[in-house]
């Protein structure tokens, strides 16, 4: 069954998610109403608990804006994983998602779709769509409350939507880890063969534009669902070689000794986690969208197309750089 074109805000429309979200919203036949996200001065958690109630002029402003549209798609905040700076991550994460859901809620939106991030179940043995959580950074701490206000502020059909690691050609998380890929120090914890919630742009924006647009109503927590792959998969994808297998019990012992290290400094944290994914993965429950009957749309083939992508752009990089020595 054909679904009917929708019209579909999307807040934080030049940011990462956002730009991709809308030429996938595009591509499916929607119109899209592009909103640049307000920028909010740094506040605490409480102060992000009440900014709907103080927002005036621009939550007036921003729910003006969503007259005749059908949904909104926040996928604006800060990406930044590594971040410390807490007042500046709420104003982002929490805060502005507040507003957004407020403002949704005003314009008589039935559907608001919220942009979150795997991060908030942290180290949890297996992603699912339920509301057990281990928020371990500021950043996945910025997000849980970010969802928590939301799910007070928005309309009937309030979606939360977590991805995992996302990635694209234009990510510096992304090209550090083609990189580490085709290095000598390309390596995973034996055997290599645990799932890694990883996935890449495209099937993030296209799974955001059945969320906005499906007729059928959504779970209010949604996962992204799994796109197969293994920690040795993903660094094969990406790297072109197989990476060297290490054993399991140096490389607990060596992720024991970063995050210990990362108490001592927060922004320690995300550089932990992202070791920790590369080695040993985490398991992902089903996801609705899958239940639903979305497909992501871009393979494994991808992920191989996005290697060699990287490798011809540092290489190209490598050689402007030895001409101008």
């Amino acid at each position: 069954m054909t679904t009917p074109r929708k019209t579909v805000a999307v807040l934080g429309a030049s940011g990462f998610v956002g730009s991709h979200t809308c030429y996938a919203l595009e591509s499916r036949g929607h119109t899209v109403v592009r909103i640049r996200a307000p920028r909010l001065a740094p506040m605490t958690a409480s102060d992000a608990a009440t900014f709907p109630d103080r927002a005036g002029q621009a939550l007036d402003d921003l729910a003006s804006s969503l007259q005749h549209v059908d949904a909104l798609v926040n996928a604006a905040g800060v990406a930044e994983a590594r971040s410390g700076n807490w007042p500046a991550l709420v104003s982002a994460n929490s805060a502005l998602p507040a507003l957004a859901a407020r403002a949704a809620a005003v314009a008589g939106l039935t559907r608001f779709v919220q942009v979150s991030s795997a991060a908030v179940q942290g180290r949890l043995r297996r992603l699912d769509e339920g509301s057990q959580f281990d928020a371990f950074s500021p950043y996945a701490r910025s997000k849980l409350l970010g969802e928590h206000l939301v799910r007070q502020e928005g309309p009937a059909q309030t979606v939360i939507y977590r991805p995992p690691g996302v990635h694209g050609a234009d990510r510096r998380v992304t090209r550090l880890t083609a990189r580490i890929a085709r290095s000598a120090v390309s390596t995973v914890a034996a055997p290599g063969t645990d799932p890694t919630p990883q996935t890449l742009i495209d099937n993030v924006a296209d799974a955001l534009a059945y969320l906005a647009t499906t007729a059928s109503v959504p779970a209010s927590i949604v996962m992204h669902p799994s796109e197969l792959l293994t920690t040795t998969t993903l660094l094969e994808a990406l790297g072109g070689k197989r990476p060297i297998r290490i054993p399991r019990r140096i490389a607990r012992t060596v992720v024991r000794g970063l995050n210990s290290a990362s108490r001592l400094s927060p922004s320690l944290a995300g550089n932990a986690r992202r070791v920790e994914m590369l080695w040993f993965g985490q398991e992902q429950a089903h996801s609705w969208l899958t239940a639903a009957g979305w497909l992501p749309p871009v393979g494994h083939e991808g992920w191989r197309a996005l290697g060699r992508k990287l490798a011809q752009l540092d290489t190209g990089k490598e050689l402007k750089e030895t001409g101008s020595q």
